[in-house]
């Protein structure tokens, strides 16, 4: 994919040129954004001035400015610039840059080999630039939409430093603006509140907003437009959400992490935000439930049994109006009460089952079916519970030898508050019973 500042080919032919083609950076100074990687202190600024640039991945949303990026660093260190993109590359078309690039150092001059998409290439064809990076034929500077721990080969990610670039913040996007209209030499016909509309639009991404800006500029108008009838004009630009993909995992995790934070207001939003990307709310309400069990547990024993209940609800409604009972349970889940004490207990109770492998229950709590069982102690000495005063023996359930581990410990929060009255009450009942 062609980057937002990627430098037109020196024989392109005079006419009409794109306003995102016009506004080139011609120096990493002129880049808007991501100076926390380009200022002195930022990676990237510290391997220019030790004039020692590594092999990179550029991590980041569209519009950016990776390409820009990576062509302005092949500048500023004499380094032949040749890009290509992993959608349109075959492994004959890599063996012919590799070839061109050992011409050129032998002749004494780098390749930086910029790669859009990189996460495209197959693991094949990502070892196929190890080698050439090894032995300085290429200088490898990779770009991906996508997080490079998933996508890309962990041989080629420990060659390779990994840059993340960040989407463009609203001033950033102003100030992109406030560019064109010089380039253009007039100002955009919007009132203030239609301009900061047209750069939410634009979600974070120059490319995108460069492209509304060179609509906005060719409307014939005889007094600024309003927000609603830009609104009428542009189609705001989709969010950016892969329901397989890394946005996927941040946005469920900001979901789980507002519910267990008990925050109902930014749970709805990052709710509202999955179902805007097209999320199947099915999934929503397999997490849901999931939180519930997880984060709430018995502090609160009806959040289980709410979230169930609000994902029958959307299978019988469908879409939209079931989403409402979803969105019933995402609030009823951020202000119940929060507890992980079962979900604590539970792994030390696994924990503990690995490490005393196969140790036999104590013979009074076993089962004994047949004459040669009992005699030899099965169910010998077993007291039923119901038959002492208070419904309690006091007895041992673990293996004999093992010493009594304390695997739930239910917290001062919610209906777990009683829960822990009643630990207390039978742990001072068997301390009791077991002693005498």
């Amino acid at each position: 994919m062609a980057d937002l500042f990627d430098s037109a080919p020196k024989d392109t032919p005079a006419g009409p040129r794109p306003l995102a083609d016009r506004l080139r950076p011609r120096r990493l100074s002129e880049v808007i954004g991501q100076a926390h990687v380009l200022s002195p202190e930022g990676p990237l600024g510290a391997m220019l001035a030790a004039k020692s640039l590594s092999s990179l991945v550029l991590w980041g949303p569209p519009g950016v400015g990776k390409t820009t990026i990576a062509r302005l660093l092949a500048d500023e260190t004499d380094l032949a610039f040749v890009q290509i993109s992993a959608i349109f590359t075959g492994v004959p078309d890599l063996k012919k840059v590799f070839e061109q690039a050992k011409i050129r150092r032998q002749n004494g001059q780098g390749t930086l080999l910029f790669v859009d998409e990189i996460h495209r290439f197959n693991k094949a064809q990502q070892d196929g630039f190890l080698p050439h990076m090894e032995d300085g034929t290429i200088l490898l500077v990779g770009a991906t939409t996508e997080n490079p721990s998933f996508e890309l080969n962990a041989a080629l990610l420990s060659r390779a430093q990994v840059i993340v670039l960040e989407r463009l913040s609203l001033a950033d996007l102003e100030r992109l603006a406030q560019r064109a209209e010089k380039e253009l030499g007039r100002s955009l016909p919007l009132t203030g509140e239609a301009r900061e509309a047209m750069l939410e639009m634009a979600d974070g991404d120059g490319r995108a907003l460069l492209n509304l800006i060179e609509q906005a500029a060719a409307w014939k108008v005889e007094r600024p437009l309003d927000r609603a009838q830009l609104s009428q004009r542009l189609m705001r630009r989709a969010a950016k959400y892969d329901k397989s993909g890394e946005e996927h995992y941040n946005l469920i995790s900001a979901l789980h992490k507002s519910i267990r934070g008990s925050d109902p207001d930014g749970a709805l939003y990052w709710f509202a935000r999955m179902l805007e990307g097209g999320e199947d709310p099915r999934f929503l309400a397999r997490r849901l439930v999931r939180m519930a069990v997880e984060d709430i547990g018995l502090a609160d024993p009806q959040a289980q049994g709410i979230c169930i209940d609000s994902w029958q609800t959307y299978e019988r409604l469908g879409s939209p109006e079931g989403e409402l009972a979803l969105a019933n349970a995402v609030v009823y889940l951020a202000l119940a009460p929060k507890s992980n004490g079962v979900y604590v207990a539970y792994k030390a109770a696994r924990a503990a089952a690995r490490e005393t492998g196969s140790l036999m229950p104590p013979r009074h709590i076993l089962n004994a079916p047949t004459k040669m069982m009992k005699e030899i102690g099965y169910g010998a000495g077993y007291a039923y519970d119901h038959d002492a005063e208070d419904g309690f023996s006091g007895q041992d359930y673990f293996p004999e030898g093992m010493k009594r581990p304390v695997f739930y410990a239910p917290p001062e929060r919610g209906f777990e508050r009683e829960l822990k009255k009643r630990v207390e009450y039978f742990a001072k009942l068997r301390a009791k019973r077991q002693g005498g």
